[in-house]
């Protein structure tokens, strides 16, 4: 008899909060880094900041991808599927792709023509609020980047596994509007013949289901042979929303499930989305 998975199971939730814990704790350790850049001394401080902050990513990335391989080995004896297989951890960014972020989180610092046309209301603002949002998006690149190092172990880990056969996305109760809408998603499979002759097939190889935005917390989920994948009772109510207010109308599809999930969804959307 096939096993049931879900998107709100136990294993999943756990991967969340310890993905979540390295994301706290990444961004403390990134706060401190601030010091590093000095206002009078921009042009030689800002890259020995990004040294740092690179350091920390390739530091909590490596956690990250751990945590993942713990818990996919977890859902696998979970599964009871047989055969070996060793997790094989995803390799840090490169650091050209941590530093292009890292710059566009600093691109507001450097001094502007006021009265340039071009120059924008957030350019314009005194140094110390642009250090504050600059701080704010190293933060949030950041997170991501170390947090897709744990969900890029665990898609490989699925692609090269013979007894997986997808994986779903697990979304958090107050997640944006964005992620439960891909959640409601359900399975993507990795081939046709995973998949089954009755899943759809825009829903194998990559898909949509599984991007991720800044500060995202959401994790993808293996799905083994021998298991079925249903959504959670929070998942099919989003799915439920998504088709009844959303679907059909060809692009507003976004802002129409955003306004039924805020009128209609027992769990508060965040603020910023």
């Amino acid at each position: 008899m096939a096993t049931l998975v879900s998107d709100d199971g136990a294993g999943a939730r756990r991967q969340r909060q310890v993905q979540r814990g390295l994301s706290r704790l990444l961004v403390r350790d990134v706060r401190k880094l601030r010091r590093l850049i000095i206002p009078s001394r921009m042009q030689e401080t800002v890259p020995d900041w990004i040294e740092a902050v690179r350091a920390l990513v390739g530091e909590y990335g490596s956690a990250s991808a751990s945590a993942a391989a713990d818990f996919y080995e977890a859902e696998r004896v979970a599964a009871r599927v047989t055969g070996r297989f060793t997790v094989p951890l995803l390799d840090p960014p490169p650091d050209e792709q941590v530093d292009n972020s890292l710059r566009w989180a600093t691109k507001d610092l450097w001094p502007r023509d006021p009265d340039d046309p071009k120059t924008t209301a957030a350019q314009r603002a005194p140094l110390e609020v642009r250090l504050d949002a600059a701080e704010k998006k190293a933060e949030g690149v950041t997170q991501k980047l170390v947090t897709d190092q744990g969900r890029g172990t665990m898609r490989a880990a699925v692609q090269q596994d013979r007894v997986a056969v997808g994986y779903a996305r697990a979304a958090a109760l107050g997640a944006c509007s964005f992620c439960k809408l891909m959640a409601a998603r359900g399975a993507t499979y990795k081939d046709l013949d995973a998949a089954g002759r009755t899943a759809n097939a825009s829903f194998v190889g990559e898909d949509s289901a599984i991007k991720f935005h800044d500060w995202c917390h959401c994790q993808p989920i293996p799905i083994f042979r021998g298991q079925r994948f249903e959504l959670s009772d929070h998942a099919r109510e989003w799915e439920r929303l998504y088709k009844e207010y959303a679907a059909g109308h060809s692009g507003s599809q976004l802002a129409r499930f955003r306004r039924a999930l805020a009128e209609h969804d027992a769990n508060p959307l965040p603020g910023v989305f």
